[in-house]
C-alpha cells in the first residue's frame, strides 16, 4: 500500500523526532532514574499507547475538533497541566530511603503490588501523551502528508504510519529507559541522590505543566 522508500523516509524522520529533547523523553528519563529500567519501559509503553490514540484520532478525524475548537483545546491542556502538577506533588513528597537488597522470597509475596505500580506508570505514560493537544495537532498535520488517496484507504495508511512512529518511539525511548534505569540503580542507593532526583523530577513536571498550560495553538 505504501512504497518502501516513503516508509523508510518517514521512519528516519520519526527517529530524529524521537531523539529531539522534549516532554516525553524527559518524562521517560526521570521516571526510569526514579523507579528503574522496567518502570521506564512501562512508561514508554504508555506513551506508545498514547501515540496509538492520536493516530486513531487522526484517522477518524477527531483531532480536527481539537484543532478547530478553542474549548476542546483549552480543556485538554488544562487537564494535562493539572495532572503534571499532581505528578510533581507526588514526587516531591516522597521521603528518600536506601534501597535494600532484594529478597526473592519477599518479592514473591508482592506480585500484585508490582503489577499495580507498573500499571500506574503505564497509565501515566498514556495520560501524559494523550492530554497534550500539541501532539494531536502535530499528528493531524504530520501523518496525512504521507498518505495518498490514490493508494487506497487513507485511514489504513494513517494507522500504518502510526505503527512506524510507535516503533521508533519504542526503540529510542526504550533505549533511554534502559540507560537512565541503569544509572538510577546506583543513584537510588544514596538518600542524598534520591532527594536530588526527586527534586529535579518535581521541577521538570512543574516546568512541563507551565509549558502545557501556556501552550497556544
Amino acid at each position: 500500500m505504501l512504497p518502501l522508500d516513503l516508509l523508510s523516509g518517514f521512519f528516519a524522520i520519526c527517529i530524529l523526532l524521537a531523539l529531539t529533547p522534549g516532554p516525553d523523553n524527559i518524562f521517560v528519563l526521570t521516571q526510569s532514574a526514579l523507579s528503574g529500567r522496567l518502570a521506564g519501559i512501562f512508561v514508554v509503553l504508555g506513551l506508545c499507547t498514547g501515540v496509538l490514540v492520536h493516530s486513531s484520532a487522526v484517522a477518524l478525524g477527531v483531532a480536527a475538533i481539537v484543532q478547530t475548537s478553542s474549548l476542546a483545546f483549552n480543556a485538554l491542556k488544562i487537564f494535562g497541566a493539572c495532572y503534571l502538577l499532581y505528578l510533581a506533588w507526588s514526587v516531591l513528597r516522597i521521603q528518600p530511603e536506601p534501597i535494600a537488597v532484594a529478597d526473592p522470597s519477599a518479592a514473591a509475596h508482592k506480585p500484585d503490588q508490582q503489577k499495580s505500580d507498573y500499571f500506574r506508570l503505564y497509565r501515566r505514560g498514556i495520560i501524559m501523551n494523550v492530554t497534550n493537544p500539541k501532539v494531536s495537532i502535530f499528528f493531524l498535520s504530520f501523518l496525512p502528508q504521507f498518505a495518498d488517496p490514490a493508494r487506497g484507504s487513507v485511514a489504513a495508511q494513517i494507522f500504518i504510519l502510526g505503527g512506524f512512529f510507535i516503533l521508533s518511539t519504542l526503540l529510542i525511548f526504550g533505549g533511554l529507559a534502559l540507560l537512565a534505569g541503569t544509572i538510577g540503580t546506583h543513584l537510588r542507593n544514596s538518600t542524598r541522590a534520591q532527594n536530588i532526583i526527586n527534586k529535579i523530577a518535581g521541577l521538570v513536571f512543574i516546568g512541563l505543566a507551565i509549558k502545557l498550560a501556556t501552550l497556544q495553538r
